[in-house]
């Protein structure tokens, strides 16, 4: 799956002047690299309007928060529960926390009273994993797993085909039975990593806070996943730049957003070995990283659809990723290849969110 360090780890402290470059709103794709401090701006754009801005770290990268609200106190308390909700809800799905529902299940095998969230991610996985002919699959944990114990400390061996092939035993959604909160692995050795749908859900619920809170134009960018609602100050849509692989702001495109989601699947962020050969995004029928993409741009509703979808066309490649896109309703695809093409979906110059 993809964005594999998305809901731990703590990084080292970075300078403000550095924290300050790297967390622009614009980019889709903002920089993983942690820091241990925040931003926050209240600016009064006119008598009527304010424009409430915060960037923190959560989730293991930087989320930014832009919202439009006549009341700064208001818009800022808002802020503040969709902050807590964010911090909620990866406690809850972080599998690196041993406490949490997730680090329980891939524990024990069985939940049979599941936090309500992460039944509900488990349901949508499985419905993304039979759309995508099991592109997505969340229980590739054993492959994610193995890759790193082999590359951990410096070393550059990937592991030999025998135990690859091993951990590819255990993958497969099919083994992952779901009945109301029940949850339970039907083969031993399983396990789950929602590294690809979960961060696209939280920045959805985070939407819904702000909107419960009164706060109908905002903008969230948690690293990529993007969701937008309403309309900047001068009332015009959200400009949201698709990240450059290369990371020379020769960006692919710029879209305008009102009401929707984005979110960028990438090869260049986290990689395991030198040669860039295995790095987080995972085929699960071969167990190995796709070669043929360097990032993924998906339109949706929502952030979590957009979440899996990009990973979803990452591991089926360009050209049949984008015919997949265009056969589902209110989607649309910008993909980038390794040789710098860009495959678009059919709707994607006229996408308007």
């Amino acid at each position: 799956m993809k964005k594999e360090d998305s809901l731990s780890r703590k990084s080292p402290v970075m300078d403000r002047r550095s924290f300050l470059r790297l967390s622009g709103i614009l980019g889709a794709g903002l920089a993983t690299s942690g820091v241990v401090c925040a931003t926050a701006e209240a600016v009064k754009f006119d008598r009527k309007t304010y424009k409430v801005s915060r960037t923190r770290l959560a989730m293991g990268t930087f989320v930014s928060m832009t919202l439009i609200h006549p009341s700064r106190d208001r818009a800022q308390e808002a802020m503040g529960r969709a902050f807590e909700e964010i911090d909620r809800l990866s406690r809850t799905l972080n599998r690196f926390d041993a406490s949490s529902a997730v680090a329980l299940l891939n524990r024990e095998s069985l939940l049979r009273d599941a936090d309500p969230v992460l039944s509900a991610i488990v349901a949508r996985s499985i419905h993304y994993n039979r759309i995508t002919g099991r592109a997505f699959d969340i229980t590739v944990k054993p492959v994610v797993d193995l890759f790193q114990q082999e590359f951990k400390d410096g070393m550059n061996t990937p592991p030999d085909e025998a135990r690859l092939m091993r951990a590819l035993e255990q993958v497969g959604s099919e083994g992952l039975r779901l009945k109301g909160r029940s949850i339970r692995f039907v083969r031993p050795g399983m396990g789950i990593t929602l590294d690809g749908i979960a961060k696209g859900y939280i920045v959805d619920q985070a939407s819904r806070i702000l909107a419960e809170h009164g706060v109908k134009n905002h903008l969230i960018n948690a690293g990529g996943d993007i969701r937008t609602m309403g309309h900047r100050q001068d009332r015009k849509p959200w400009t949201v730049a698709i990240q450059d692989p290369q990371k020379k702001k020769h960006y692919p495109d710029i879209i305008r957003m009102n009401n929707g989601a984005v979110a960028t699947s990438g090869n260049y962020e986290v990689y395991y070995d030198r040669e860039k050969m295995f790095y987080h995004i995972v085929n699960p029928r071969t167990g190995l990283s796709p070669a043929l993409s360097t990032s993924v741009s998906v339109l949706s509703r929502t952030a979590m659809d957009a979440d899996a979808l990009s990973t979803s066309v990452f591991i089926m490649n360009p050209a049949p990723g984008t015919r997949f896109i265009d056969s589902l309703p209110g989607r649309e695809a910008l993909v980038i290849d390794r040789k710098g093409r860009i495959f678009r979906s059919s709707g994607w110059r006229s996408a308007a969110i």
